[in-house]
């Protein structure tokens, strides 16, 4: 006999950690309407506005600015995959879990891959980066804007002249940052970005923004006609050659985003409404403004935490607007506080990954929790836990400081 189930019907969460958040009410509303198919001149009609929308958010011109149907790392595959031949060089600059992750999707492309670390919580200077593609010669640097892992922000501004000086392709995933920090495709340089919805753009997971520049186009597209004539040749023993993935072949998808049509897949049109509904409630807001409001709640999030006496993680001049990291204290059990706050507050706060693990908390504000009365809440309840659990604090002095911010920037 079969076992039937109740309806989903999620517990009450605020998600106050480093990602997914709680998706703004609008974008499930735009995720709910009817399916049509693919091929309707009204989801065409949305496919286009979706590139437009997406081409304010990156700030760039590049006329092939579309979706991944995929999570945020469906993105980073896409771009990697389709640009990467074996033996290609691809430099990484690690400072955190999602440098590994660059790094690894890379190798999995036959790449060449170097990497140069950073401990985590720094971020690297522009000539760091210089003097390793100067040594490296690589054909691709890749390179993570915010990581989660760390919170930390890794400047880009002047990547984008050194990488064109030295003919590097230049690919930036910035998934966590995007919309609650300043990217500027074209103006520093950028041939690839990919992005994901759950950070900043207040979405869920599962569509993952790309724009590409026509350096980057005509690499994928020069590389798809060579591997066509190695395939005409029945050249099967060259299969290094050819691009491993169907799903993730650029060139292919833009056949499909572009004027022709051409069929790839069937579009995942729901996600494309959500998508294009981020998008639209960013530009509503406006991108700087946008931006601003994450600065402004991750300040308040900020002078919140030292009011709880809890020690900052990491250069906090390098730290995005979106996420915070606090040392977790001496003698105060880590996961016991996180498991509190969940089940007694409804709030969610993150751990950490590799040699954070145990020993920070991050606490994200960003998307449609980047807002006063999320960060108030979650001020008043990490108080509360943190005082029953016996760490020594200032009562109302968490709230207060916050309170304090907000009124600088009223």
């Amino acid at each position: 006999m079969s076992e039937i189930f109740d309806q989903i019907n999620p517990p009450a969460r605020l998600l106050m950690g480093p990602g997914p958040i709680n998706a703004d009410p609008r974008v499930l509303r735009a995720m709910s309407a009817q399916l049509v198919g693919q091929y309707d001149p009204a989801m065409t009609h949305y496919m286009n506005e979706t590139m437009a929308l997406y081409r304010q958010v990156f700030e760039t011109q590049n006329q092939w600015t579309i979706l991944i149907d995929g999570t945020s790392r469906a993105g980073i595959e896409a771009v990697l995959v389709s640009a990467i031949e074996p033996g290609d060089k691809v430099l990484v600059p690690v400072f955190g879990r999602f440098g590994h992750l660059l790094t690894e999707i890379a190798h999995r492309c036959g790449a060449e891959v170097h990497t140069i670390e950073m401990p985590w919580g720094e971020v690297f200077k522009p000539e760091q980066i210089e003097e390793a593609i100067k040594k490296v010669q690589p054909k691709m640097l890749a390179v993570v804007q915010g990581d989660t892992s760390t919170t930390m922000l890794q400047p880009l501004e002047e990547l984008g002249a050194i990488c064109q000086r030295y003919g590097v392709l230049f690919y930036s995933d910035a998934t966590a940052s995007i919309a609650g920090n300043p990217f500027k495709t074209d103006a520093w340089g950028l041939d690839a970005v990919s992005v994901g919805l759950q950070k900043c753009l207040g979405g869920p997971s599962g569509s993952a923004p790309v724009t590409f520049s026509e350096r980057y186009v005509e690499v994928v597209r020069k590389r798809q006609h060579v591997e066509a004539g190695i395939r005409d040749a029945h050249h099967q023993d060259s299969a290094g050659q050819i691009i491993r993935s169907n799903y993730f072949d650029i060139p292919m998808i833009l056949d499909y985003w572009g004027e022709e049509r051409l069929n790839h897949h069937t579009e995942a049109s729901s996600m494309l409404y959500c998508a294009r509904e981020c998008a639209r409630i960013v530009l509503q807001e406006g991108l700087d403004a946008c931006i601003t409001r994450h600065q402004l709640n991750g300040d308040a999030m900020r002078a919140g935490a030292e009011g709880l006496n809890l020690k900052l993680f990491g250069d906090q001049d390098h730290k995005m607007t979106n996420v915070l990291g606090v040392y977790i204290p001496e003698g105060i059990p880590g996961e016991a506080v996180r498991t509190a706050m969940l089940l007694d507050f409804g709030i969610e706060i993150g751990t950490s990954f590799g040699p954070l693990k145990g020993k920070i908390w991050r606490i994200g504000t960003m998307g449609y929790n980047a807002r006063k009365d999320a960060v108030l809440v979650t001020l008043a309840a990490l108080e509360n836990v943190l005082r029953r659990m016996g760490h020594k604090l200032p009562m109302g002095e968490a709230v207060d400081r916050a309170m304090a911010v907000y009124g600088q920037g009223q």
